[in-house]
């Protein structure tokens, strides 16, 4: 029956979706919004889905191709955005076991990994480069490798510096992070884990590159538990040892957290407070300047009531998956003196902005494109941020990258502002290299360190450019 339904998915998806829907007066077609466009979308029964929920994004280093990995109740779909206009649905990954609303999808190195609170779903393991030669799309594809130390889980947090995985929220370790070695993508190894903290639902895990200089180079995660927040150096997989835990008030559901990108700061979403206190959608904000003293920064109130769900920082922008009103960008660039503002949004249920769990369940916003995908229960979307093209751009083009995508090698060259520092980060927010120069309008950057994938070069403090490595 799938196989005789599919190929009419094709058409469909050719028919919604052959034209973008600019943002004017509010509304891109009957979606509020401010500064995004509407670049295409999906409905979730074109991929044969009946809800959908978690998403994620690939880039290949062979020519550039931007992918979305789209969280399906019963599969992971893979999407071809290089015309974002008319996306391609290639097919699905059908889940391992039983269909799920829960599923979540990473990337490390050209593979995806997927996991799903599904009974005895384990980890999938993904070949994307499969995705190069679809003939005949949607295809039903089937997975490359297979992880089965564990059953069900929530969440799969990746650190692509390290090469290992964090399963949170599955039945092993409490429900603590699951440690696997991913180094070599198709035969993974369980590496222990930390139950001390109790159940994780997300976190983010970084090689830690912060102010806290007793920390440096460490491998630390910073898990969102449920009723606090639990920071754990996991350098030594063996031995995980604790450094902080800590909650704060109103606290109901401790959902989700992300770092900005100087690691002062970390910005936790929580998940409950909404419907138990009637905050509109509230962000916490920690000084995490050191990790051995936590101290509540400030908090941030929304627009609306909506329920935050995901977010995630790229510069001086926080970009939320806030279930009914959408996404929505916050202006963090004087978070340092308690000041975040919001900024532009698109909102993918226009019915209301309650709290409820209905609308938007992530957001991917680290494409070179600048497109970002969003995704939940009205399947996949793509916007774009239409000030992209406007005066922002100017600064930004007073610096330039070549070549891009690039592989040992990286140029980058000014206009007319001498270079003074240049950082690199991978998309989860770590930062990989940091350069300061005297004065200079073209530096040599050797990159050969880097594994295949997409980066973020920021620059002077001022701008932030895509790279793309090979």
């Amino acid at each position: 029956m799938k196989k005789k339904i599919l190929p009419l998915m094709v058409f469909f998806v050719t028919l919604f979706t052959f034209a973008q829907t600019p943002c004017e007066n509010g509304f891109a077609d009957i979606y509020p919004c401010k500064d995004f466009d509407l670049q295409s979308h999906i409905f979730l029964g074109e991929m044969g889905a009946g809800e959908g929920n978690d998403s994620w994004g690939w880039t290949d280093p062979d020519g550039g191709t931007e992918y979305a990995l789209v969280g399906l109740d019963n599969g992971t779909a893979f999407i071809d955005i290089s015309d974002p206009i008319h996306p391609v649905y290639l097919g699905k990954l059908p889940t391992h076991t039983s269909p799920s609303i829960w599923r979540d999808i990473k990337v490390y190195q050209n593979y995806a990994f997927v996991v799903s609170e599904a009974g005895g779903h384990g980890m999938q393991v993904f070949d994307l480069t499969r995705l190069r030669d679809v003939a005949n799309p949607p295809e039903i594809f089937t997975e490359d490798a297979h992880y089965g130390g564990f059953g069900g889980a929530h969440n799969i947090v990746i650190n692509e510096e390290s090469g290992y995985a964090f399963s949170v929220g599955n039945n092993t370790y409490g429900g603590g992070p699951h440690f696997v070695d991913i180094q070599d993508p198709l035969n993974p190894v369980a590496a222990g884990g930390y139950a001390a903290g109790g159940y994780t639902h997300d976190a983010q895990v970084i090689i830690y590159d912060g102010p806290d200089t007793d920390y440096t180079g460490k491998e630390i995660f910073f898990g969102s538990n449920e009723d606090h927040v639990e920071i754990v150096n996991v350098t030594d997989k063996s031995n995980p040892v604790q450094i902080a835990s800590f909650t704060y008030p109103g606290a109901d559901y401790t959902h989700q957290n992300w770092l900005t990108e100087d690691r002062n700061y970390l910005l936790v979403g929580d998940e409950g407070d909404e419907f138990q206190f009637g905050f509109n959608t509230r962000t916490i904000v920690f000084n995490v300047s050191d990790l051995d003293n936590i101290q509540l920064h400030m908090e941030y109130e929304g627009e609306t009531s909506s329920v935050d769900h995901n977010g995630y920082v790229i510069g001086d922008k926080y970009y939320a998956a806030n279930y009914s009103s959408g996404l929505r960008v916050v202006d963090i660039s004087d978070i340092e003196n308690g000041t975040m503002t919001a900024s532009s949004y698109f909102d993918t249920y226009p019915s209301n902005n309650n709290a409820n769990y209905n609308g938007s369940w992530n957001v991917f916003p680290f494409f070179e494109s600048g497109n970002i995908v969003i995704s939940g229960e009205n399947g996949f979307t793509l916007v774009r941020d239409n000030s992209l093209l406007g005066s922002s751009d100017v600064e930004s083009e007073n610096f330039n990258l070549y070549p891009n995508p690039a592989k040992n090698n990286l140029t980058v060259n000014s206009k007319n502002e001498p270079l003074k520092q240049i950082e690199v980060f991978n998309i989860l927010g770590q930062r990989i290299i940091s350069l300061n120069f005297s004065s200079s309008l073209s530096e040599n950057i050797d990159i050969s360190s880097l594994n295949t994938g997409m980066y973020l070069v920021k620059i002077n403090n001022l701008t932030t450019k895509r790279l793309i490595v090979r």
